[in-house]
């Protein structure tokens, strides 16, 4: 996979790509992430990249031409499944969309800035509009990092235990359970006798009867509807 991420301030991205799962991904050579900084490709010598609103309002507004020429660019090297714009406005994120992207071969995620693009990018360019929840940010490069971990993390042989992914909360649309290490006593806290059985079939009905008490407990939203 390979993820090409536009913005206007790149170095919101320099961190989350150099470390742990991201930075594995690639050296195992599963995944690329770019970042690209959309200045380059303003034709001006201030390096624009954002104007007034037509009508007036508070606020800039990113400018089509820079943005068509990155995307043109990168279109031009290889072929893109989606073209992701990083919008409030968008289909909230969850973990079926991760999945769903996961099995993707090439993104490109444009991360909203000031008051957003011009409309006429997301009539002409965008295939996807997604929003990691209901709050605004500054911009969209710390949804586009939201995005990119959850993705990555899904390829396999990205992670270290394969089957690690398959039980995070949301896959089988409930909470995780809660997980112990040792010491199997701290302080008077004893682990689940039934966690120290071995017996494995036990231990998963213990699981998923915890699974659905701690989603009925703080997500009864997710029970809806569902035949347990």
């Amino acid at each position: 996979m390979r993820i090409d991420i536009i913005t206007v301030v790149p170095g919101l991205l320099e961190g989350p790509f150099a470390h742990s799962i991201l930075k594995r991904a690639e050296d195992k050579g599963l995944a690329k992430v770019r970042v690209h900084n959309l200045r380059e490709y303003s034709t001006g010598k201030q390096k624009q990249v954002d104007d007034y609103a037509f009508g007036g309002g508070a606020g800039m507004v990113m400018m089509i031409e820079p943005i068509a020429r990155c995307i043109e660019a990168l279109k031009s090297e290889r072929a893109y499944d989606e073209v992701i714009y990083l919008t409030p406005d968008g289909e909230t994120f969850d973990q079926s969309m991760a999945n769903e992207l996961s099995l993707k071969g090439n993104l490109i995620m444009l991360c909203g800035h000031y008051k957003g693009v011009d409309e006429r990018v997301r009539q002409r360019f965008i295939t996807r509009e997604i929003s990691i929840g209901d709050f605004v940010l500054s911009g969209g490069e710390l949804a586009a990092a939201v995005l990119t971990d959850a993705i990555i993390r899904l390829i396999p042989g990205v992670l270290n235990d394969e089957t690690s992914a398959l039980t995070d909360s949301f896959q089988d649309g409930l909470l995780a359970p809660p997980v112990y290490t040792r010491p199997a006593e701290y302080d008077g806290m004893e682990v689940p006798e039934i966690l120290l059985s071995g017996h494995q079939a036990k231990i998963d009905d213990w699981r998923f009867e915890q699974s659905v008490r701690r989603t009925k407990e703080r997500r009864p939203d997710l029970m809806d509807g569902k035949d347990l």
